[in-house]
């Protein structure tokens, strides 16, 4: 399988709380709800169609705890989403969670890197994580992600958890499709390329 990092976030960063004020609260956090006044038809059009790839979702432990709180009450069956957060395949990143009430959960516990590059060997399309920045950040500095996948909303949050806010090896990556949303969200997708080129700096601009 691939390894998709799938992240909605703010300008600055932020990956907490997009969905609303109470989804994520985490370590004082105020400014949740950030996503909701961009979207818009494309919006959920698109990331429709990303989750149609997945044959299923890697989550840390504390996004998995939301998610399994939230998504099974969402019982509409004109929901974009619901269905299939609810019945894919969860895999949750874990030293202290031993089993998942979102079923079907597997627990993976140990060393990230190790179980889930154990996971990855296994037949299929797409792993995707959603949320879990921390994962995320870990399993792209050990160079497992292949894709990564964005939805930047126009705002500027100045507080709440980064995605790649870690330390790690500098990790190219080469856009391969971008668009904008009639509400102003931007949605990139990267391919991960491996170790970020970087330029020697021999003291004259090159753009001198």
């Amino acid at each position: 399988m691939k390894l998709v990092l799938t992240e909605f976030l703010t300008l600055d960063g932020v990956g907490q709380g997009p969905g609303s004020p109470t989804e994520d609260t985490s370590d004082g956090f105020d400014r949740g709800g950030w996503l909701v006044p961009y979207l818009d038809e494309v919006f959920v059009r698109r990331t429709s169609e990303w989750l149609d790839a997945a044959d299923g979702l890697l989550l840390g432990r504390r996004t998995y705890e939301a998610f399994a709180r939230d998504w099974p009450a969402v019982t509409d069956p004109g929901d974009p989403f619901a269905k299939r957060m609810n019945t894919l395949p969860k895999y949750v990143v874990s030293g202290i969670l031993t089993e998942g009430e979102w079923n079907p959960t597997t627990v993976l516990p140990g060393d990230p890197v190790v179980t889930v590059a154990e996971l990855l060997r296994r037949p299929g399309r797409e792993l995707q994580i959603h949320g879990s920045s921390r994962l995320g950040d870990t399993l792209l500095a050990a160079g497992l992600v292949d894709t990564v996948r964005l939805a930047v909303a126009p705002t500027v949050l100045r507080a709440g958890r980064r995605l790649l806010a870690g330390t790690g090896p500098a990790t190219g990556l080469r856009l391969t499709h971008h668009e904008a949303t009639p509400h102003g969200l931007l949605l990139l997708e990267y391919e991960v390329t491996g170790p970020a080129p970087l330029a020697e700096f021999d003291g004259v601009s090159q753009f001198a």
